[in-house]
């Protein structure tokens, strides 16, 4: 018996069902039969609801479908395997080229927050994943369970009752806290003349959902969209039948049983011995060797207090290439006899010329071009694992992280504690229970254990990026709308840059990193969100 919920449908519903999706009754399925812009409209609606991709679809999107063509569709029985063409090229020849070709929208339901991070590690492919500033976890399912993963092999383990009522106590105390909080905000920032009254709810919901976010543990599930091609399908799976964690191998089941309704060929290779099989034995082999080794060599190291963020390495000379790339595309010159007249170059016109090439930007998605790629910038951050949930997602970046555990401490946040001492109480009550649990887990499921720790607690990692996915990266995230966990961390990123490596001009072109300090996060966004609404209505 799998460990998921299973969605009741009607038979009227299920009728409608079949021809757009590849199964009814598990977590993964494909979507076929649809425009491309129905597909997309569905998934972003995805991450901001509750719902079930298949019950969002019925509730939400059907209803402005003409479906009277497809009555003879049914996708559940999948598509007749007439790919030799494809096969042969694919298979046979190794044009793995092919392979980019074929592209799947993905539902992948039910997924641990551990998942979702080995779901999204790949850089071809496209996520959209459930937000839990829009969506609380105070509810229960119609079954009576909160929406945690149940680990088959804890569950049948002596430990079994003692996983599933501490869970349950963890999601009690966010339960309980959340209307604090949300009472607490509600009087703290009353609403300002010109707010609708839905305008003020949205953002002091989504400010105490932050604020009460870090309680859930990484066992908390999420709704997540894929699009990929056969291509990264394939590698992502690859990785996945190799992982230590059990959900992740018992996922890629799954998922490779839905693709190959829809795409066959493209992952034909996954379980073949010589191939898919022979790779991720090799990836698990070479972690296995990996950590031995480490354990061996760094047996006496002891942890070391960090700041939030630490530059651990950049180029001192990264701003001058930069600017020697700047120039490259403009002139006949060789990069070396660039960069010794960029070397003779005077700070005023060093500056000119940083200005010129970044030019006038109107909105932070005018970025300029591949000469910001020169040079790169490593931090190391120990952040609350919820703000790494969100930086974790860029996919042009370099990112690697170390196991999600209890021993770097969590923070209580300045909200929680200003709402008065019964709410800070209970918020280090649950955080505590949420280490124990761990404790209790650590020797008999190493792996699985991480589902209890709450997202409030602190996670290392390595994040490496060029100085234009840098741009990107720190003008988004800091944004006024954002969560202050990762706002704090690209803010500091940003100082970095300008003064401990001392690429000043470089950091300046970074225009749209806001450092200000913001009260209701999302208040200017629902505002301006209100305004579009009512534009649409005239």
């Amino acid at each position: 018996m799998h460990p998921y919920v299973v969605e009741n449908f009607s038979p009227d519903e299920a009728d409608v069902l079949r021809r757009y999706f590849t199964n009814l009754d598990r977590p993964v399925f494909a979507l076929v039969n649809l425009p491309e812009v129905v597909k997309g409209a569905l998934f972003a609606r995805y991450s901001r609801s509750a719902k079930s991709l298949r019950r969002l679809f019925l509730d939400e999107f059907v209803g402005d479908l003409d479906i009277s063509g497809d009555h003879s569709v049914d996708a559940t029985v999948g598509l007749a395997r007439a790919e030799q063409l494809y096969a042969r090229v694919f298979y046979e020849y190794g044009d793995d080229s092919v392979a980019q070709l074929g592209g799947v929208h993905l539902a992948c339901e039910e997924a641990s927050n551990l998942l979702t991070k080995i779901l999204e590690r790949g850089r071809l492919m496209s996520y959209m994943e459930k937000s839990t500033r829009y969506v609380g976890y105070d509810t229960r399912l119609d079954n009576g369970r909160y929406r945690y993963f149940r680990d088959p092999a804890i569950l049948d383990s002596p430990l079994g009752a003692r996983y599933v009522g501490e869970m349950d106590r963890m999601f009690d105390s966010y339960a309980e806290l959340l209307p604090v909080m949300h009472a607490h905000f509600s009087e703290a920032f009353p609403r300002q003349a010109g707010d609708s009254d839905f305008v003020h709810r949205q953002a002091i919901r989504a400010k105490a959902l932050d604020a009460v976010r870090g309680l859930l543990p990484a066992a908390s599930l999420s709704n997540l969209g894929i699009y990929g091609t056969g291509q990264g399908y394939e590698q992502l799976l690859i990785r996945m039948r190799a992982h230590p964690l059990p959900e992740a191998r018992d996922y890629a089941g799954m998922m490779l049983e839905e693709l190959r309704k829809v795409i066959p060929s493209f992952v034909r290779r996954v379980d073949v011995d010589d191939r898919g099989v022979a790779w991720s034995r090799y990836m698990e082999e070479n972690r296995g060797a990996m950590q031995a080794l480490a354990d061996e060599l760094l047996l006496t190291e002891n942890q070391a207090e960090r700041p939030l963020v630490s530059l651990v390495d950049f180029d001192p000379r990264g701003e001058e290439k930069v600017l020697s790339a700047m120039l490259y595309a403009f002139s006949d010159l060789p990069e070396d006899k660039l960069a010794e007249r960029v070397a003779r170059l005077g700070p005023e016109d060093r500056a000119r010329l940083v200005q010129t090439y970044v030019g006038e930007r109107g909105n932070r998605r005018h970025r300029p071009g591949r000469a910001l790629e020169r040079t790169d910038y490593r931090f190391d951050v120990l952040s609350d694992y919820g703000a790494f949930r969100d930086l974790q997602r860029h996919r042009l970046l370099t990112i690697d992280w170390q196991s999600l555990g209890p021993d770097h401490g969590y923070a209580v946040p300045a909200e929680v504690s200003d709402a008065g001492e019964e709410a800070e109480e209970s918020y280090r009550q649950s955080m505590e229970r949420s280490a124990e649990l761990y404790a209790d887990l650590a020797d008999d499921f190493p792996e699985q254990a991480s589902y209890a720790i709450a997202l409030g607690y602190r996670v290392r990692y390595a994040m490496q990026m060029n100085a234009r996915e840098a741009m990107h990266v720190l003008e988004l995230r800091s944004g006024p709308q954002g969560h202050p966990g990762y706002r704090a961390v690209v803010q500091e990123m940003h100082r970095l840059i300008a003064d401990e490596a001392g690429h000043r001009a470089l950091a300046g072109a970074m225009g749209y990193v806001d450092h200000s300090e913001v009260a209701l996060e999302r208040l200017e966004s629902e505002r301006r969100a209100e305004a579009r609404r009512q534009l649409d209505k005239v």
